[in-house]
């Protein structure tokens, strides 16, 4: 029944514990789930009215805890968790597992020749940009004109850096050119999130207590935010795109490919998804999205604020994005 649901359950956080690998595994895996692309914008919109309805004290009609639950990750999926506004498809992180091993799988597959470096890196960055615009930290608005300089800067960096490093590898053995798109994508993902993400590195981004209260916008906190989600995105990619190689250069000394060399890309997307099943979940849960820092550690201004609101909090809180 409707009225034995207690209104105490804090669905602003996940339903597993945050301050362990295994809480924030589960979190992620409910979170990049792909099958959340297939709901319909009335299921999103019911989800987003029971998690605001059950926020402000009211349970809908016959509503059970598992029901609140997975209205709360359906919404998650789909709104950002500081601006509330739905967020694009293809940026969502339900997303990155089929949008991320057609691309990485067409990468690794068509890496010999310079135009083909070139068409899908720049693919690859002009995704990654969406994501990293989507999945960014704060609600402050970014305009055309930063969100149009960031993503020429991030994509020409990156692609100048994929076609630099295969420059490099034209006289070593076949096996290392494979991993190009790999060693590109790293060195990207360190160009591309900073850029793409600039304005919170210049204007800072929310701090937060623990129960949510805004304390001040913190340039310090930024700064830890997209280092974490450079390390889990490049975490993110590194099972994909390091281990198909292996498999698919021992496949290709093999009959069955010589004889039907379209199998290919296929075998190769097809072994880059089932890596990113567990890679995208996992490599997000490395750390927290709702991350912590010492206020020590933020810019004494911040500190004088926080301070002047609470003389004796010594830990501070932000969405670190993803």
């Amino acid at each position: 029944m409707s009225e034995e649901l207690p209104l105490h359950i804090n669905i602003r956080e996940p339903r597993w514990d945050q301050s362990t690998f295994q809480g924030r595994a589960k979190h992620f895996f409910m979170v990049t789930d792909p099958r959340n692309l297939l709901l319909s914008g009335e299921t999103l919109e019911d989800a987003r009215r029971v998690v605001e309805n059950y926020r402000s004290g009211t349970v809908s009609p016959g509503l059970t805890e598992d029901q609140l639950w997975r209205a709360k990750y359906i919404y998650d999926s789909a709104f950002h968790p500081d601006t509330g506004e739905k967020m694009i498809l293809i940026g969502r992180m339900s997303a990155q597992v089929p949008m991320n091993m057609t691309i990485t799988g067409c990468m690794l597959t068509f890496y010999r020749t310079t135009p083909a470096v070139l068409f899908w890196q720049w693919v690859n960055q002009s995704f990654n940009a969406i994501v990293n615009y989507t999945n960014r930290s704060g609600d402050a608005p970014i305009t055309v004109g930063q969100l149009g300089t960031a993503y020429v800067s991030a994509t020409t960096g990156a692609v100048v850096t994929a076609l630099g490093l295969k420059s490099l590898t034209k006289h070593l053995p076949s096996i290392i050119g494979r991993y190009v798109p790999f060693a590109a994508v790293a060195a990207a993902n360190c160009i591309n999130i900073p850029l793409m993400r600039q304005r919170e590195l210049k204007l800072g981004i929310p701090v937060t207590d623990e129960d949510g209260n805004r304390l001040g916008e913190s340039r310090a906190a930024a700064q830890q935010a997209i280092a974490q989600v450079v390390v889990s995105r490049i975490g993110m990619a590194a099972p994909a795109m390091a281990i198909p190689p292996v498999i698919m250069n021992a496949l290709e000394k093999r009959a069955f490919l010589k004889r039907y060399p379209w199998l290919n890309a296929p075998l190769q997307v097809g072994l880059v998804g089932f890596c990113l099943v567990f890679a995208t979940p996992l490599c997000c849960a490395l750390f927290p999205q709702k991350s912590s820092m010492r206020v020590s550690r933020l810019e004494p201004e911040v500190q004088a604020l926080v301070r002047e609101k609470n003389p004796h909090m010594e830990i501070v809180y932000f969405n670190k994005g993803l």
